[in-house]
């Protein structure tokens, strides 16, 4: 067979990871072993990822009609469980495929198999002659390839996003979807029983849950007396906590997959709120509400099962989350987003509000590698190449054409099946489709593609104009710190010793004061010498700002 064939001459000829790399390096960087060089080779072994709901690449039409016409056979080797462990045993056993597919590496990962050899620089590929849809794309968009670049000059990965932004809605700046993650809400039909308004600042939002709580009513729709939760949220969790309200002191740290609450400024430079005295007053006012029983006891503890039984049962009174009716159920109604408040009255943050917004999942390099066995890796690019096609991306993330979309309307776009076409034609619904055509791997969803293309559903279509028009107007920066900028070794090896301890301790400090009450002025320099000495914050702020800065100058 091909595969055995191949690996088996790769260990004859030596010419596995650790071979190649010593043979030839890569310009950029002195770094990034080049392949074996086989020019005729046609036959692709790759090794990746799928959803557990998908019928394969095997029998997919699309992949089928790509393949067909690039003149490439592809042999999947595809998994939903254990991908990280075989991903593991090949590379460290240099028994490696032409390219590995949606197995999702992160930036360490992709730093180290770059530079050792393992995965190869494609930067001489990606041009007009051989790679023309996806040159054009980061033609006109330099910050895709920022994205995909690494620290040292390489590119080790074909890029791979979902854009969803309020582009797509006609908006002038187009903000991820996931700028606000979560929204703030409250149940408006206690509100009217009680004759009180909607809350615009954090004095009148705890009279409001002091009454909620002193007229029990969650009573109101059946439940047992004292079972009322004036407000429920989990605890720094990414769409349903409590950093919403902390916007009266002039930011909001939603946790981000750069590192917890790091804010870029509008002048380029970034920092930590967690280090600042508006994060300091913020958790010391929010331990009284804490205290008095208005914000949930179980906040630190709950899940989001229990969160969103609690709402959906009548019993809260003001949560957060993604979207009102996903988690308020039958009480959709009663509730109303809140408007972000401006801080206590009479103090001196009463004239603030200011959403701090953030970045989306970015662009990854991280979902198809290609290795330094494969031999031809120009006509796999090429293969590749078709899957920037907006109409394919558009069925490899959804399903083919005839399936899951069915026509196009009268201005050209794609249409949607129906649920009740689904079922009658497939016996499934629109879901289930899409959950057996999805194809994982290097899927780049520009913000131009939706409602050009294809429709973008109707769930988020709503969520970007709820952000653009109830958020957006608090929101005093738009500037956000990306999540796909690159990093150096050594800087990856600063985040890899720091990072997890100074998440954890920043977390573990301020459920401790919004519990117990806090900080004195010896126990806040405690804590900011021990984030410097024991955590590297300087040394993360340093790396952090350093990778920044490269980003914006690129």
């Amino acid at each position: 067979m091909f595969r055995l064939t191949r690996r088996d001459f790769l260990k004859v000829a030596g010419l596995g990871t650790a071979g190649a790399a010593t043979l030839s390096l890569a310009a950029c960087g002195g770094s990034g072993a080049k392949t074996n060089g086989d020019e005729n080779q046609t036959e692709f072994l790759i090794v990746g990822g799928m959803s557990s709901l998908s019928s394969g690449n095997d029998s997919n039409p699309v992949l089928e009609e790509l393949a067909e016409n690039a003149g490439v056979e592809i042999e999947w080797d595809l998994m939903s469980d254990s991908l990280g462990e075989k991903v593991g045993v090949l590379i460290g056993g240099n028994q490696l495929p032409d390219a590995f597919i949606a197995v999702g590496f992160g930036p360490n990962d992709i730093m180290e198999y770059g530079e050792d050899g393992t995965f190869i620089d494609l930067t001489e590929y990606i041009t007009p002659e051989i790679m023309p849809r996806l040159s054009k794309i980061l033609e006109e968009h330099p910050d895709i390839k920022s994205g995909i670049t690494q620290a040292d000059g390489c590119i080790y990965g074909l890029p791979s996003g979902e854009l969803m932004g309020t582009a797509a809605i006609g908006a002038t700046d187009d903000l991820s979807i996931y700028a606000v993650p979560e929204f703030s809400m409250i149940n408006k039909t206690w509100l009217d029983e009680l004759n009180l308004p909607i809350p615009t600042n954090l004095t009148e939002l705890h009279d409001a849950l002091k009454a909620f709580k002193d007229n029990d009513m969650a009573t109101r729709s059946g439940n047992a007396p004292g079972s009322t939760v004036p407000m429920s949220t989990g605890y720094d969790q990414w769409c349903w906590g409590q950093e919403i309200f902390y916007a009266g002191f002039g930011f909001t740290n939603f946790t981000s997959d750069v590192c917890f609450d790091l804010l870029a400024n509008p002048d380029g430079t970034v920092r930590f709120v967690c280090a600042s005295d508006e994060y300091r007053d913020a958790v010391t006012y929010f331990h009284d509400w804490y205290a008095e029983g208005l914000m949930d006891l179980e906040m630190f503890s709950q899940g989001t099962s229990q969160l969103i039984a609690k709402v959906s049962q009548g019993r809260v009174g003001v949560t957060t989350w993604w979207e009102i009716k996903e988690i308020a159920g039958d009480h959709t109604d009663d509730f109303v987003f809140l408007p972000p408040m401006f801080g206590p009255a009479g103090s001196k943050y009463a004239n603030t509000r200011n959403i701090t917004i953030r970045s989306g999942p970015g662009v990854t390099s991280g979902n198809l590698n290609i290795t330094s066995a494969c031999g031809n890796p120009e006509l796999l690019l090429k293969y590749f190449d078709q899957w920037y096609d907006p109409e394919t991306v558009m069925q490899l993330q959804y399903g083919p054409i005839g399936v899951y979309f069915s026509e196009k309307d009268a201005a050209g776009v794609w249409q949607v099946i129906s649920d009740d076409e689904a079922k009658e034609k497939f016996g499934k619904s629109a879901g289930e489709l899409k959950a057996q055509y999805e194809v994982y791997g290097p899927r780049l969803i520009l913000p131009e593609y939706y409602n050009k293309i294809f429709y973008m559903e109707d769930r988020a279509t709503q969520r970007l104009h709820d952000i653009e028009e109830q958020w957006m107007p608090y929101v005093e920066s738009p500037v956000t710190y990306p999540n796909d900028v690159t990093f150096t070794s050594e800087e990856l090896d600063v985040i890899s010793r720091y990072k997890a301890d100074f998440v954890s301790q920043v977390a573990e400090y301020e459920g401790t004061w919004l519990k117990n009450g806090g900080p004195t002025d010896e126990e806040w320099d405690a804590y900011l010498q021990m984030l410097r000495d024991n955590c590297g914050m300087d040394r993360l702020l340093t790396v952090y700002q350093d990778a920044y800065t490269r980003y914006l100058n690129s």
